[in-house]
């Protein structure tokens, strides 16, 4: 039997919290925690937080006050609250929340082990600096049990773009590229314990600068990598789209047809009032170069509803993007402010007409996503397999386009990679059978 401690971590948002929390995991690790998949009866509960959605923090401090009840029966008990949230409320958590032993920023939660030491010393722990050393070198190694199939590694972090509605700068902190000597070192560890597919991470990963490395040459150099076969990155802001990015997209054979390349909005004077610092013609223009370099590429998108200030005339300039894009995949929301952010200062849009436009273009997108998959229909595809799906015999993976298949396939194992053919189209996946 094990005597480590145990660990629960709750994640909230991005895929680079994913990411976030399976280090924060090992570094606990090496401190003889061991992480577990419920709360209840838990050594030490981590909420690793994000500041994106709506009324973040106070989500945070409701989740907060359902482990009272476990903090009653187990008064050893210990609560951190970890990431953006985190680093917008500061010591004002452990105000509202005196239960909480501990809070930290995403900038260092390499320090975790030593505050550790302090909360099980009986005192509070607080850390939400922007350090200078470099957290990634202060993490452990990765650990050596097999990985699953596909991986995250994050390379960049912070944003230098300060869009109007958004607190990444704020809380991130200025952009920041790890070494690609390092990435690359993690990305053989990885492949090592049998990683078949990285996704690369950053805010703004596009505008990776690894000294005299562009995102594009890092990939390249990933390419070579023996035993990684498919490469993705992920988020990406149209003026970080480069000449050599988009060649890559075209040239490169890990580099799966899928990107993910927010836009906001479709109206020039609702992305002037977000300080996006492009247009739309600007954006349309990009996609077409991209998919001249990879004609099968799915593009991805983001997009803000009833940003103040946005007409009717704005949002179907946005639908009008849409049509002409014709999108595979998208996430879109209604506006909502972030405290400390130019947007939250100006006048709202009524939640009624944001709701109505949100519906409308929530449609639309759903519309070309249907039709895309069911276009999938008869073609051949190359599925990366990562797990069981629900019926007895059943896989599930990820074709190059991200999209979701399961086929019947009782000897596959998660990380055979297997042509298969689409036969039929469901909400969000693929059925396939195997070739």
């Amino acid at each position: 039997m094990s005597n480590n401690k145990k660990l629960y971590i709750k994640t909230y948002g991005c895929q680079m919290n994913v990411y976030d929390s399976e280090r924060m995991a090992e570094a606990l690790g090496a401190s003889g925690y061991e992480q577990v998949e419920a709360p209840e009866g838990a050594d030490m509960i981590l909420l690793n937080t994000c500041h994106i959605r709506e009324k973040a923090a106070e989500k945070i401090y409701s989740e907060l006050g359902r482990y009272k009840g476990i903090k009653a029966e187990n008064p050893d008990l210990k609560i951190g609250v970890a990431g953006c949230v985190a680093q917008a409320e500061g010591e004002e958590i452990m105000r509202r929340q005196p239960m909480v032993d501990l809070v930290v920023g995403p900038q260092t939660y390499h320090r975790l082990p030593e505050m550790m030491k302090q909360v099980e010393a009986g005192e509070k722990a607080l850390d939400t600096d922007f350090p200078l050393e470099d957290k990634f070198e202060h993490l452990p190694e990765r650990p050596l049990p097999r990985r699953a199939p596909s991986a995250f590694l994050t390379v960049q972090e912070g944003c230098d773009k300060f869009c109007a509605f958004c607190v990444v700068p704020y809380t991130r902190g200025a952009e920041v590229s790890r070494p690609p000597e390092r990435i690359l070192r993690e990305a053989r560890e990885l492949v090592e314990r049998g990683v078949k597919e990285i996704n690369l991470l950053g805010q703004n990963v596009n505008a990776y600068n690894g000294g005299d490395w562009t995102l594009a040459q890092l990939i390249w150099a990933l390419n070579d990598v023996d035993g990684l076969e498919r490469i993705r990155f992920t988020t990406s802001h149209p003026n970080d789209m480069s000449d050599d990015l988009i060649a890559a997209h075209g040239e490169c054979e890990k580099l799966m047809p899928y990107l993910h390349l927010p836009v906001q909005s479709g109206s020039d004077k609702v992305l002037k009032g977000m300080n996006r610092q492009h247009t739309a013609e600007h954006y349309i223009r990009l996609i077409e170069r991209i998919r001249a370099a990879r004609p099968d590429i799915l593009i991805s998108g983001d997009f803000i509803v009833g940003f103040p200030g946005e007409e009717d005339a704005d949002f179907e300039a946005t639908m009008d993007l849409i049509r002409e894009v014709n999108y595979g995949q998208a996430y879109s929301f209604k506006y909502s402010a972030r405290p400390g952010t130019p947007a939250a200062e100006r006048s709202f849009v009524s939640a009624e007409v944001a709701n109505a436009r949100l519906q409308q273009l929530q449609a639309l997108l759903t519309k070309q996503q249907r039709a895309l998959q069911e276009a999938m229909v008869g073609q051949e595809v190359d599925v990366l397999f990562e797990k069981k799906g629900r019926l007895a015999g059943q896989m599930i993976g990820k074709s190059q386009h991200l999209h979701a298949v399961h086929v019947a396939g009782p000897d596959l194992q998660a990380g055979d990679i297997r042509r298969v053919r689409v036969i039929n189209s469901e909400t969000n996946s693929l059925g396939g059978e195997l070739l």
